[in-house]
């Protein structure tokens, strides 16, 4: 990791996030409140082509119909061209409005969209967070939102001025937004296992893809193709994709953790500098351990999911209670894939007047997927507080570098490839 040599308190740091949007209005972006959404076509722009990007617009689309609404697409944005323009393609998007380049986004958010769909890789997200509610937009965010300290503070202080604006913000975290994760959650509430005394939450999978560098290919566009192989663009494998059962410990839990201490080490890894595994302790206080362990190496047993004990019983997360029986409110669901729930809930809390905000609370968890991360890379306990509010923490500003501003500057060095943090000292005889 490279800290950042350039120390802000709490107060600027917020100060400057929250007035990031102003920043916008001299690049040509108009400081706006909340679109009026009318009868017509809910109008959306969408940053990010991948599969998760595309993906996410289906998801939109197959919404708003649930909801009776039709959907105009009046903005692609990546940084590859051919991406954009296959996602135009496939959507019926004339080229003009398939745009490309780093500040892509930019050009998204000024097509006349009322919705903005993020998908980029995450190292961008906090940037294009407060670009979308400088100009008034309401956003869905995939998860992680931030890679380092500095970017969860932002994302935080951008949802505050989301909420002065009435613009919603979901996050990809489709689990909220399941009918058996949200039954379990109101069983445990209703004390069907007891309180919560420890768990284990789990990513054991495969490494997703591989890019190589093409002969010529710059810093930044390699590090924006092969994003998910950099701790810098991704925030390693437990910020990126372990986020998801770190959430539910939180949500289950109904708190954040204490502190974080943990290990990991890279073996395998063919491109990048992220770790191949994590093993995290995280205390949440009053003697409760999560135990959090995620891993990405091919031909080794996979498992993804949450475990949970508690003083009456457990749980599976999604699956099997083994408690006692109890009386939960019958939920009604609109779709049973959380990943098209989350786009409902975010577009009738919009024409309902009653906007969704998750920004704090998803900024908060990906800080806690990030102390984990530290903690294996430095060996050090890392309290989530030192990330979140204690200015005088050695682990508050140790931000990552390069950042979206260096991809737009086109300033972008790319770190050594087969470098990954060795925690401790050696061994001397």
């Amino acid at each position: 990791m490279n800290p950042s040599t350039t120390a802000l308190t709490r107060r600027q740091f917020i100060g400057k996030s929250a007035l990031a949007a102003t920043a916008f209005t001299a690049a040509g972006h108009v400081f706006a409140q909340a679109p009026a959404i009318g009868s017509g076509p809910l109008k959306v722009g969408l940053t990010g082509c991948g599969g998760r990007g595309t993906g996410a617009l289906k998801n939109f689309i197959d919404a708003a119909k649930i909801l009776g609404r039709e959907v105009e697409i009046t903005g692609l944005g990546d940084v590859n061209h051919e991406a954009a323009l296959k996602t135009g393609a496939a959507h019926n998007v004339d080229a003009e409005r398939c745009f490309t380049g780093f500040d892509a986004y930019q050009k998204v958010i000024a097509s006349g969209c009322d919705f903005v769909l993020d998908a980029t890789p995450p190292v961008f997200r906090p940037t294009h967070f407060a670009a979308a509610v400088a100009a008034g937009k309401h956003t869905f965010i995939e998860k992680p939102v931030a890679v380092d300290p500095e970017g969860a503070r932002s994302v935080i202080a951008t949802g505050e001025v989301a909420k002065t604006k009435g613009l919603a913000c979901v996050t990809g975290t489709q689990r909220r937004h399941t009918a058996s994760y949200l039954n379990q959650k109101a069983a445990i509430d209703a004390g069907a296992i007891g309180e919560i005394r420890g768990g284990i939450i789990q990513w054991n999978g495969t490494v997703p893809w591989v890019r190589r560098r093409n002969e010529g290919e710059s810093d930044a566009r390699y590090m924006a193709k092969n994003w998910l192989a950099f701790s810098e663009t991704c925030g390693d494998h437990i910020v990126e994709q372990h986020v998801h059962n770190i959430d539910v410990a939180c949500w289950f839990l109904d708190r954040l953790p204490v502190s974080a201490l943990g290990f990991g080490a890279r073996m395998r890894r063919e491109t990048g500098n992220v770790y191949d595994f994590f093993s995290v302790d995280y205390d949440f206080g009053d003697d409760v351990h999560i135990h959090s362990q995620c891993r990405q190496i091919s031909g080794t047993y996979t498992r993804v999911g949450e475990t949970f004990t508690g003083a009456h019983g457990s749980l599976y997360g999604g699956g099997k209670i083994n408690g006692k029986e109890v009386e939960i409110p019958k939920l009604t669901m609109d779709h049973d894939n959380g990943m098209v729930q989350e786009h409902v809930d975010l577009i009738r809390s919009v024409l309902d007047g009653k906007p969704l905000n998750d920004a704090k609370r998803i900024a908060e968890v990906c800080a806690v997927a990030i102390a984990g991360r530290i903690a294996a890379y430095t060996g050090a306990i890392v309290r989530i507080q030192d990330l979140l509010e204690r200015e005088d923490s050695q682990f508050y500003n140790l931000n990552l570098s390069p950042k979206a501003e260096d991809f737009l500057k086109d300033t972008v060095v790319a770190p050594a490839e087969g470098v990954a943090p060795i925690p401790g000292a050696a061994n001397k005889k």
